[in-house]
């Protein structure tokens, strides 16, 4: 049977998205989104990896197995979030500074999310599960 430190990983969810925020504070004050081209990147990779431990916290459960198809699941959760706030993004650029669309960022950033979802998996197979072989079955 495979369990979960549940208590070990809201902690590290609650310290995480405070990193994330003090980033993202200090990136605004500091124009890093605009003048370090490379940015946002490792910001959409931080934000999938948060996104998919999240959705393993709400969505695991003692009585599931983690397979193939729930690994899916939380992949689907991250890709699903990371499409919603690049909607949001061409939303508040067609309102605010109108720049052209760009599909290979809006490609890259969902490809970042999806990376950060991955490590998220990797991370929770290695650090919070308690199980003898952590393997997938």
């Amino acid at each position: 049977m495979d369990r979960i430190d549940r208590k070990k990983l809201i902690k590290r969810l609650i310290c995480f998205i405070l990193f994330i925020f003090i980033v993202n504070f200090v990136a605004n004050k500091f124009y890093w989104y605009y003048t370090i081209w490379y940015f946002d990147m490792p910001m959409h990779f931080l934000g999938g990896f948060w996104i998919g431990l999240a959705s393993l916290y709400f969505l695991f459960t003692e009585s599931k197995a983690l397979t193939f198809q729930f690994i899916i699941k939380i992949l689907l959760c991250v890709l699903l979030v990371g499409i919603g706030w690049e909607v949001f993004e061409i939303l508040v650029n067609n309102v605010t500074i109108r720049d052209s669309f760009n599909y290979l960022d809006t490609f890259s950033d969902i490809l970042f999310d999806l990376s950060g979802g991955v490590f998220a998996i990797l991370y929770f197979f290695k650090r919070i599960m308690l199980t003898e072989g952590n393997k997938v079955k």
